[in-house]
């Protein structure tokens, strides 16, 4: 049983100018990011704008990027959904297609009590066998629903195949009781980019970074660095990924990381509506912003 650790990148989704996915740029963006290093691969999530698509086109991005990882690294594939059959169809096409496991987001915009959230994880793992990983999803901000640790560690308990929670949200106090879920047998991955190096610290396996999906140059370093117990070195990468989250306005803009990776020779297209992309001036701006920062990164490296 694989599980997220280190550096899990969120990939963007490349869309065409006509709004339609485009694989082959789905599979140059997979190569990219191994190519650099990183240890997980997490598309269809947040930043890969995965409510703006259709089942067919979200089973067609997680096909073409198991089959171009080719084991590679470790793929987790989000089936998060709105609607609960889609969840259900998603999940059960990640496991045959052999990804090493899935991401369920919380319910989503529609409020649910602590009796539905434990009902809707426990439905899902349940259908699915013991040893196929699943993490739990929790970005409040986004969904309107928290994940409270009395229910996560409900889950935990009565489904094997849950082992772990993706974090979203910048709170040091409830990610660290998250992470004494099923008396500490649960993994914590840490969505907030600039906090990386501190969730570390505080037991956290690593990190579902959209940044990296950029820059996974300044994160995979810091792994490292932590991972030898070089402190100082870890502290000055963490305050230039920060530089880089930032720049890339932390992840609530995707126009920003595909105009970023655009900037990099890694075309990804367009955002699909009602998002638009960068202007001319954005786009001017954060060039200027990423030159500076990436003549940090070129001395640090």
């Amino acid at each position: 049983m694989k599980k997220l650790y280190g550096v899990t990148t969120a990939m963007v989704t490349p869309f065409d100018e006509d709004s339609s996915v485009n694989l082959q740029k789905v599979a140059e963006l997979t190569e990219f990011l191994i190519s650099k290093g990183v240890h997980c691969l997490f598309p269809l999530g947040t930043t890969g704008e995965m409510l703006k698509l259709s089942v067919p086109e979200r089973k067609a991005i997680a096909e073409t990027v198991v089959k171009t990882a080719k084991g590679r690294v470790t793929v987790y594939i989000h089936v998060g959904d709105v609607n609960v059959n889609n969840v259900m169809e998603l999940a059960s096409h990640a496991h045959q297609i052999g990804a090493d496991g899935i991401g369920v987001v919380t319910p989503i915009y529609f409020g649910v009590n602590e009796r539905e959230m434990e009902s809707f994880y426990i439905q899902i793992a349940s259908n699915l066998p013991d040893n196929f990983p699943i993490y739990l999803y929790s970005i409040p901000q986004c969904t309107g629903n928290q994940l409270s640790v009395e229910v996560a560690n409900n889950i935990a308990k009565a489904c094997k195949n849950v082992v772990g929670i993706k974090y979203s949200f910048p709170d040091f106090t409830l990610m660290s009781k998250y992470l004494d879920v099923n008396d500490g047998d649960f993994d914590v991955v840490f969505g907030p980019d600039h906090l990386f190096l501190p969730a570390l610290a505080l037991g956290c396996t690593g990190t579902v970074s959209g940044i990296s999906g950029v820059y996974p140059e300044p994160f995979v370093a810091l792994y490292d660095a932590y991972q030898e117990r070089n402190i100082e070195k870890a502290r000055k990468l963490q305050k230039l990924a920060t530089k880089y989250c930032h720049a890339l306005k932390n992840g609530s803009n995707m126009s920003y990381f595909k105009e970023g990776l655009r900037m990099r020779g890694m075309d990804v297209g367009v955002m699909k509506g009602p998002q638009l992309d960068l202007t001319s001036e954005e786009i001017e701006d954060l060039r200027n912003s990423l030159l500076e920062i990436d003549q940090e990164l070129s001395i640090l490296r």
